[in-house]
């Protein structure tokens, strides 16, 4: 991992947007895509550091010095200017998931209640919608209000500065969820920094570098490196809205071409995507020759996934070796892991049997039965990665999986009034030593010649008959079994059955499939119709080829079904647990 280090006299990003605003006053540093493709706003330096201002002025008359302040926005420009008039104010940010009309605002009341905000930021317009749930919700009725959109700009003469320590909280970082309930990382001014140069460093960014970002800013991956890393290193960022992509994914592609990006990525899923919802004739001018590296992270990274992306994009430019597998998280703020920018992904072929009992045994392509497992690359400088036994405590050897922990100056100071949790996931010691403490990530994998593989998230491996079941294996298998079966819309868990323990797949199906008056389904390429299969017999015979395992019950649901968090990790626990008390409502095929 080569780069040059950013160096800039500043300990928070307030100095670094003051420095900015004044050298590069009129430099555009973000612009959001409104439609996802041509209307355009922006924010220069100047603007940005302007309105965070005028906006740090309201919170400081409203909220002492590190009170926690609420921030409900849609993606764009607002939220952005919200999060740095927290900095600015002295005060610690809590960035949360946007309310939806007529959808459950759960996970907001569970933050409020988790962080104890005095303070809520957002727009007029969410106000409005919100006040009409207020009755019902007594924890946005204690809450203060603030529309930003409707600040002026002339209170920024009566801003005062804050004296901002390194170890102050800049903000908490809400977990997405995806095991357990959203817990809130405390993130302070230097773990921010921290990271920010580690991001700056693998990545080899540059001032002639140029990001396009549609990830949800309220999440770590898109708020550190989609917004944060561009400001901290001096370059553009052109974002859209999660919402945008999802709807159609080549509008991700599309802008990377129109603005000659450099650095893009998100999960497996998109790429995913982008494949799968691919016609050469939607996007004519397709160019992603600039695109030099594209991240990829936040579930264990499928190789199949890069070859296939890789294969369909080769002619319009793009290079496999953009491709850079990482590995991240918010305890630890955000980058982990990451590769050398100018190489390829590094990849091992192992035995998946062995796998299974937590054993790499690497083998060939000649072999049957085998796992292609991709590297999320080395350990940044300054940290310590362990590979350790989560029973035992104690370092496993070179050939065994166990716990990833980690130990650096990015790793977080715990969770917000969890004192208890914190402990045992920050404050780890591998058995009989004291005098290092490490970060338990909660993720399985392995360190092969000093590359790092994760294979799985321990909370949701699934155990059956002694062996080992990681659910995105038997998630993918399901996926790829049918055309039908949406990529994204599975989920894998175990149930006790008679003191046994059995599997259970929820798949959705396509929409455009679907057809729920009869079993004929419909190509609206083509007019076509042809009768629907036995999918349940598909995946049933699929697991039992690749995974040698009995599917105990198999629910086909309608798109959109399946819990996910504001990432797009799937819910597998909210899953069994709506499983269990009979809430889903599958199709009968």
């Amino acid at each position: 991992m080569s780069g040059s280090e950013v160096i800039i006299p500043a300990d928070n990003l307030v100095d670094i947007l003051q420095l900015r605003a004044s050298e590069q006053p009129n430099k555009v540093v973000y612009t959001f895509l409104v439609d996802g493709e041509t209307n355009e706003i922006s924010l220069t330096y100047a603007q940005l550091e302007q309105k965070a201002k005028a906006i740090a002025t309201y919170i400081q008359s409203l909220c002492e010095p590190q009170a926690r302040v609420l921030l409900l926005y849609p993606p764009g420009l607002g939220f952005i200017e919200a999060f740095f008039g927290c900095l600015y104010a002295g005060v610690i940010a809590v960035p949360a998931y946007p309310p939806r009309p007529n959808r459950s605002i759960e996970r907001i009341q569970s933050i409020i209640n988790s962080a104890e905000p005095t303070l809520a930021l957002t727009t007029d317009q969410i106000i409005s919608n919100l006040q009409k749930q207020a009755d019902r919700t007594p924890e946005l009725k204690l809450l203060k209000w603030l529309a930003t959109d409707k600040i002026d700009l002339e209170y920024v003469s009566r801003f005062e500065p804050q004296k901002i320590s390194p170890d102050n909280l800049a903000f908490l970082q809400y977990t997405s969820g995806s095991t357990a309930e959203p817990k809130g990382v405390k993130i302070a001014h230097h773990n921010l920094l921290h990271n920010l140069n580690a991001i700056h460093t693998c990545f080899q960014h540059h001032k002639q570098s140029k990001g396009v970002i549609w990830l949800p800013p309220y999440h770590d991956m898109g708020l550190i490196g989609g917004i944060l890393q561009p400001l901290y290193g001096n370059f553009p960022v052109i974002l859209m809205s999660p919402l945008m992509f999802l709807q159609k994914p080549l509008r991700w592609l599309s802008a990377i071409s129109k603005y000659r990006a450099t650095t893009s990525g998100g999960p497996n899923f998109a790429y995913d995507l982008c494949v799968k919802k691919f016609k050469p004739e939607l996007v004519p001018d397709l160019d992603l020759s600039c695109w030099d590296l594209a991240f990829n992270g936040a579930e264990p990274i499928n190789g199949e996934t890069i070859a296939k992306f890789s294969e369909t994009f080769a002619p319009y430019g793009f290079q496999a070796k953009a491709f850079y597998p990482c590995y991240g998280m918010a305890e630890a703020t955000l980058i982990i892991a990451g590769g050398n920018k100018r190489h390829e992904p590094v990849s091992k072929i192992v035995d998946s049997k062995q796998l299974e009992q937590n054993k790499i045994v690497l083998t060939d392509q000649n072999h049957s039965g085998t796992r292609t497992l991709i590297s999320c690359g080395q350990t940044l400088p300054d940290q310590i990665i362990k590979i350790v036994n989560p029973e035992t405590l104690t370092p496993c050897e070179p050939e065994e999986i166990g716990e990833i922990w980690v130990s650096g100056a990015s790793v977080a100071h715990g969770y917000w009034n969890k004192a208890q949790v914190s402990e045992h996931t920050f404050q780890a010691n591998l058995c009989g030593q004291t005098d290092n403490r490490f970060l338990r990530t909660g993720d399985l994998g392995c360190m092969i010649q000093a590359e790092l593989f994760v294979t799985g998230r321990l909370k949701d491996l699934i155990i059956i008959n002694g062996r080992n079941h990681y659910p995105q294996d038997l998630e993918r298998t399901v996926e790829a079994s049918s055309e039908f079966l949406r990529t994204g819309g599975t989920a894998s868990f175990v149930v006790n059955d008679e003191s046994k323990e059995k599997l259970v797949i929820l798949s959705e199906v396509e929409r455009r499939y679907w057809n729920p008056r009869s079993k004929q389904r419909s190509n609206q390429s083509n007019g076509e119709s042809a009768q629907l299969p036995d999918l349940k017999q598909l995946i049933r015979r699929q697991i039992v080829q690749h995974h040698d395992l009995q599917t105990h019950n198999i629910l086909l649901l309608k798109p959109g079904s399946i819990p996910k968090t504001s990432s797009g990790k799937i819910q597998r626990h909210v899953c069994r647990n709506i499983y269990l008390a009979e809430d889903f409502a599958a199709l009968t095929i």
